[in-house]
């Protein structure tokens, strides 16, 4: 395998030498326009031909065809040591080694998981539906089922959507207030009836509320950063791209 892109992002974490990871940026690819360059999304309005092209550019850098989900801002976990097809879910975990968790971005954080003995990988896509309505606390239940100790995992949080671009509507902030009180720190008032919304901040409070407190990453803005990283609230029609995790 190649190693991964220079622009790409590799967590900066204390995971196992064997737990691979990494992130993709705009660069690298052979799409052009709004979808420059290395959009690897089937749903982003490019030329299926195109993507195929990126995603075979990809494959260079994983030793196994990534376990896509058909991602529906849900809170939905599934093995992904037996997906075959692309199942609506957001959230996989895997034992096997070579298997590859894979999470489409393009404001919606990835957040990438893993035990001190790297037994265990999983990947969650946590938009704000997806973080109110429990993909993180059902990520870590997943992998408690499968025998780890919540106090064992870390988490890794990639870039997304940051707070000073977020606006969101009442809706939003009562959906996680309702829940958590605490949660209020991670809203500032805007406009009439709007607020900015830290996801980051939201992300590690769901992280703790589910006993992980190794939480590293964060603070990468995807919308503030229109030459390295694709943002949909930016721009609309633009590419996706995406996280990966596995185990050696």
């Amino acid at each position: 395998m190649k190693p991964p892109h220079p622009d790409w992002i590799v967590p900066d974490w204390p995971a196992p030498a064997h737990v691979k990871t990494f992130i993709t940026t705009r660069s690298g690819g052979v799409s052009v326009g709004p979808h420059s360059s290395f959009n690897l999304g089937l749903r982003a309005d490019e030329d299926p031909q195109t993507v195929a092209k990126n995603r075979a550019l990809l494959q260079q850098h994983l030793p196994q065809t990534p376990r896509w989900l058909r991602q529906v801002h849900g809170a939905r976990v599934v093995d992904a040591d037996a997906v075959t097809e692309s199942p609506d879910a957001d959230a996989s975990v895997a034992i096997n080694s070579g298997t590859v968790c894979a999470v489409m971005i393009a404001d919606c954080l990835p957040v990438l998981f893993t035990n001190h003995a790297g037994t265990h990988v999983a990947g969650a896509h946590a938009g704000w539906r997806g973080l109110a309505g429990g993909v993180i606390a059902n990520t870590v239940q997943t992998l408690k089922a499968a025998g780890d100790d919540p106090a064992d995992l870390m988490a890794f949080i990639g870039p997304g959507i940051g707070p000073t671009a977020f606006e969101v509507g009442q809706d939003v902030h009562d959906a996680f207030v309702s829940q958590d009180a605490g949660a209020q720190s991670a809203f500032v008032p805007h406009a009439q009836g709007k607020w900015l919304a830290d996801l980051f901040t939201l992300a590690r409070r769901a992280l703790n509320r589910a006993g992980v407190s190794q939480v590293y990453g964060g603070g990468l803005c995807t919308y503030a950063d229109p030459a390295r990283f694709y943002s949909y609230r930016r721009d609309k029609l633009t590419g996706r791209m995406a996280a990966f995790i596995w185990r050696e």
